[in-house]
């Protein structure tokens, strides 16, 4: 589960590495991650046929993922790696907004008081990055729409397979993205002349940290529980800005305040599995007592 974690963290350093335009990049992700997915299905003998109104919502939420992807990407770029990963690391404050409102249920207390610490956390990256703000902004666009489809995604996942979802998602991004290029025109020339190093770079962006990434995790969730995987999940910014340290050095070096926030979000990402857990332990072993004579 580590090493699909620490390959994901590899996703932004590969973000950086790419010298072509965030959407232009997204496009081959996503078009190497479809035709990837699509080997990983027929080799599995898997059935990607699907009722027509159900393969449309979830083209559609593909064009949510290529946006995300876009703005995390173009955050990167015109910020740098650690910043883009510290403020992406807020996902639980926006879930813990957007998933009551998606599935009309009551707002969880603790998730709303790690929410709290989160806007700390962040409100100290924004205060001592200054220079990074556009960066920063693009950054939350970015965490707030991988937040959204992954909500969305939870509805899917008992009705079909979890590769043919991603298939169809992938595929999705990869028209939506295709058909905005087609009415501006960029499809140019120059779009299909990547150089060398980028070509290589994009192939294992689509089918290591993409494509091979998730047919692996796959099978290894199986293996551990739902709160060794978020506790996992949760190491993907701290060995990406570790990796970024190590490969682009002086780039990533921040302020001060930059880790006292990071610190506080990743503290309360972390915090909140482990009280999560024990509360639901403590409210089970309760439950016993009561059923018991």
């Amino acid at each position: 589960m580590h090493l699909i974690v620490l390959i994901y963290g590899f996703t932004a350093i590969l973000g950086k590495l790419i010298e072509m335009p965030a959407i232009q990049m997204v496009w081959y992700r996503m078009l190497f991650a479809v035709l990837g997915l699509l080997v990983f299905l027929w080799y599995k003998k898997t059935n990607i046929a699907i009722p027509i109104n159900q393969a449309f919502k979830l083209l559609s939420v593909g064009l949510i993922v290529a946006v995300h992807w876009i703005t995390f990407f173009h955050a990167i770029k015109i910020s740098n790696i650690s910043v883009t990963l510290g403020i992406f690391s807020s996902g639980a404050l926006f879930a813990s907004i957007l998933e009551p409102l998606f599935f009309k249920k009551k707002i969880d207390s603790i998730e709303f008081l790690i929410g709290i610490f989160i806007v700390i956390g962040i409100y100290l990256i924004f205060r001592y990055e200054t220079e990074y703000i556009m960066g920063i902004i693009t950054a939350i666009i970015a965490t707030i729409l991988g937040t959204v489809f992954t909500i969305i995604n939870k509805k899917y996942t008992t009705q079909h397979p979890p590769s043919v979802i991603s298939f169809y998602e992938m595929l999705g991004g990869t028209l939506g993205i295709s058909l905005y290029l087609l009415v501006t025109n960029g499809f140019t020339a120059h779009f299909f002349e990547p150089s060398i190093s980028d070509i290589s770079y994009l192939l294992i962006l689509g089918l290591i940290c993409t494509a091979f990434a998730f047919a692996v995790s796959v099978d290894v969730m199986k293996e551990l529980s739902a709160y060794t995987v978020i506790l996992s999940v949760n190491m993907e910014p701290i060995y990406g800005i570790i990796l970024a340290f190590f490969i682009f050095g002086e780039s990533e070096y921040m302020t001060g305040g930059f880790y006292a926030g990071t610190l506080v979000i990743l503290a309360s990402v972390f915090l909140y599995p482990i009280i999560k857990h024990r509360r639901e332990s403590l409210s089970h072993s309760a439950k016993n007592l009561d059923s018991k004579p």
